[in-house]
């Protein structure tokens, strides 16, 4: 891939390594699960991740952020469409600003489709109009979308154990769909832990049919009722959860040596917090659910152990 010198008027470019460290500070900022598990990686495939996490996180904020939320949904639409015009100019090699200077450095080391890309925008197209979803097929595509993506985007950063292509072809997961089942989880999981904060902006992230099949409504989940209907509603959602995470486990038996343990860990980790969400007897509107520093330090060797088993 062919840098394109950036346009005359443009700013002073940071330079790679400026540019890198500000992703890992953003990184570590914003994502410190998922940070803890970046340390374990060796420094290029960190630094990698660290610019696919920051690149998504700027296209997580055209919609998300509390400046873009007070904007008109006209103008939401069209920074989505420039966003897209920019990352397929970043795809052919066009840099701006420090972001773009990592990212093309990232997808020079580790080609790989401008597809996923594309479809996490289009997951933020969806949030422009769609603030409830009937079932869960649609649930699933808006999943997709905006973190299933992650896992395509990611995957040939991780790279696979070499035993992987001798194997017996029975042995052999797809691991590309293992990679878009962790990216799934992990977006459950937030949506679960989200409940309280999504209704506040009037965003309903769970199916409609089923929460009519256990007996609540809007209204009571809008006033945060946590009542028996509620825990078995949400017992079925984490159950749904940790079913995700448990398909994407095949894939990760498989990733490259030097990745497998920060994946476990990351993926141990986060599942965690469907158990911490348990142990607060469901209720999220009032109670954070997360896993405590400690707790994230003692599973790490667990998650190594696991990680040396295929």
């Amino acid at each position: 891939m062919v840098v394109k010198a950036p346009a005359p008027a443009a700013v002073r470019l940071p330079s790679l390594e400026q540019a890198y460290e500000a992703c890992r500070a953003e990184t570590a900022q914003w994502a410190k699960t998922f940070y803890l598990g970046t340390l374990l990686m060796p420094a290029a495939k960190r630094r990698a991740i660290w610019a696919i996490y920051v690149w998504c996180r700027r296209t997580d904020e055209l919609m998300d952020s509390v400046e873009a939320q007070a904007r008109p949904v006209a103008e939401l639409a069209e920074r989505l469409d420039g966003w897209e015009q920019r990352t397929r100019e970043l795809f052919d090699g066009q840099v701006r600003d420090g972001l773009d200077r990592v990212m093309v450095d990232t997808l020079e080391r580790y080609p790989q489709s401008i597809q996923p890309y594309l479809d996490m925008i289009e997951g933020q197209r969806m949030d422009l109009q769609q603030h409830r979803y009937a079932n869960f097929a649609e649930l699933e595509l808006y999943c997709y979308r905006v973190a299933g993506t992650v896992g395509l985007m990611t995957q040939e950063v991780m790279g696979l154990d070499p035993a992987y292509t001798t194997a017996p072809w029975s042995d052999r997961p797809d691991t590309s769909q293992a990679a878009v089942a962790l990216g799934i989880a992990n977006q459950l999981t937030n949506i679960l832990r989200d409940v309280g904060e999504d209704r506040g902006r009037g965003r309903i992230y769970l199916p409609l049919d089923e929460l009519q099949r256990f007996g609540v409504s809007e209204a009571q989940l809008m006033a945060g009722t946590v009542d028996d209907n509620w825990r078995r509603f949400m017992a079925f959602q984490l159950q749904r959860a940790r079913d995700w995470f448990a398909r994407s486990e095949a894939g990760v038996r498989w990733l490259a040596p030097d990745a497998r343990w920060p994946v476990w860990a990351s993926l141990r980790l986060y599942r965690g917090i469907l158990d911490v969400i348990e142990h607060h007897g469901y209720d999220v509107f009032n109670k954070r659910a997360y896993v405590p520093t400690a707790g994230k330090l003692l599973d790490l060797p667990l998650s190594f152990v696991v990680a040396q088993m295929r």
